[in-house]
């Protein structure tokens, strides 16, 4: 009781800090839970520091990365997690996120590099398993938006923030945003494009994979993918033993017998597991026996086995026109004969999966995929 009315005074606090200040991030040095109502910018939480044109961490906000990260538009993420000092340690549970206590805050930060033009971004991808760089130099950097995931007595809350014009802060949305932006691809295409910062309900689209209970959880943080080394202050360690290191997890004996995930960008790791990993991270919120893709019959997580329950052979159930005028979720040896692979692909609206998070196709996604499909052997005669 004493560390939740200790969380809630210093949210106060720094609400005021913050009020006072003008609302300047450097008024807020550390980081601060809000119990109840969300601040209107984000500075006031605390968890991130830019006020020298450098985005820094603020004392207790630990970076991580993913296995396979979540394909959103060719944007660069940089994933944390705090928890209030005092706090007892999430619990290790090996196949599902760890049970942080009330009072965690999760951020998810969408940036690009800047391209030549106004609005023009690249496609470079950030360095996997360490902070990235170019974060130390903001005017390279397009700051698109920051998700929080905070724990609070009644569940998670998905809070969405929209980094404003002169990246000075971002400020608190409940009903999305739509960014024009255009994609200088590395083989010289430009790709004018309609980034989506989801609305509230639309958060619950992914990060509730219980289409019962519809209770907002963590998804990237489980620990098939987050089982990794990472740079933190210039040691190499696995995450997890990391969080254990600081506190912010326990149960973890470094013996987990759940296989992390492949980095899907790995070509030495079989294409069958770099395939699965791809579909699991992108598309196993829904499409899971529990999600709200449940009626689908398509199981894309790690646990499913091969069959028509992973689309091999499968007949469409609920794809209405996105079939693409394809029989079968998947035909070994014949991608473009396949659902799944036209579904990854198009962009329209009403037929593209993952529904929400992407405008465009991811390229390289959908070569894997393509390669997976052709790898396989058999066929769908009757």
């Amino acid at each position: 009781m004493k560390t939740a009315i200790a969380i809630a005074l210093g949210g106060l606090l720094a609400a005021a800090l913050v009020a006072c200040s003008g609302g300047n991030p450097a008024a807020v040095q550390k980081p601060v839970f809000y119990p109840a109502n969300n601040p209107a910018k984000l500075s006031a939480w605390g968890m991130l520091d830019w006020s020298d044109q450098a985005l820094s961490l603020n004392p207790g906000v630990v970076p991580y990365d993913l296995n396979s990260p979540l394909f959103s538009d060719y944007a660069g993420k940089l994933r944390t997690i705090w928890l209030p000092p005092g706090a007892a340690a999430g619990r290790y549970r090996e196949a599902d996120y760890p049970d942080f206590p009330v009072g965690t805050v999760i951020t998810k930060t969408f940036y690009y590099q800047k391209g030549e033009t106004a609005g023009a971004v690249l496609d470079a991808q950030p360095p996997e398993g360490r902070f990235d760089p170019v974060l130390e130099t903001l005017n390279q950097v397009h700051l698109v938006e920051t998700r929080l995931l905070v724990h609070r007595d009644q569940g998670w809350d998905a809070v969405s923030y929209v980094w404003n014009h002169d990246q000075s802060d971002a400020i608190l949305t409940r009903i999305g945003d739509v960014k024009q932006l255009t994609l200088s691809r590395q083989d010289g295409a430009n790709d004018a494009f309609a980034y989506i910062l989801p609305d509230s309900n639309q958060c619950a689209g992914c990060h509730a994979p219980n289409n019962t209970s519809r209770k907002i959880v963590p998804l990237g943080i489980r620990p098939r993918h987050i089982d990794k080394p990472y740079q933190h202050n210039g040691d190499i360690v696995n995450q997890l033993q990391y969080l254990q290191r600081v506190g912010y997890l326990s149960g973890y004996d470094g013996t987990a017998s759940v296989t992390p995930n492949a980095d899907w960008n790995d070509t030495t790791a079989p294409i069958d597991f770099r395939a699965r990993s791809y579909l699991d991270i992108n598309c196993s919120h829904c499409h899971n026996l529990f999600g709200p893709a449940d009626t689908s019959g398509l199981d894309l997580t790690m646990a499913a086995t091969s069959g028509p329950e992973l689309g091999i052979c499968k007949l469409p159930i609920a794809a209405g026109s996105g079939t693409g005028g394809r029989a079968f979720g998947i035909v070994p040896g014949a991608p473009d004969e396949s659902i799944l692979l036209y579904r990854l692909e198009t962009i329209r609206p009403a037929a593209m999966m993952p529904e929400l998070g992407r405008s465009l196709a991811h390229a390289e996604g959908v070569e894997l995929i393509r390669d997976w499909i052709a790898d396989m052997t058999g066929d769908c005669s009757v």
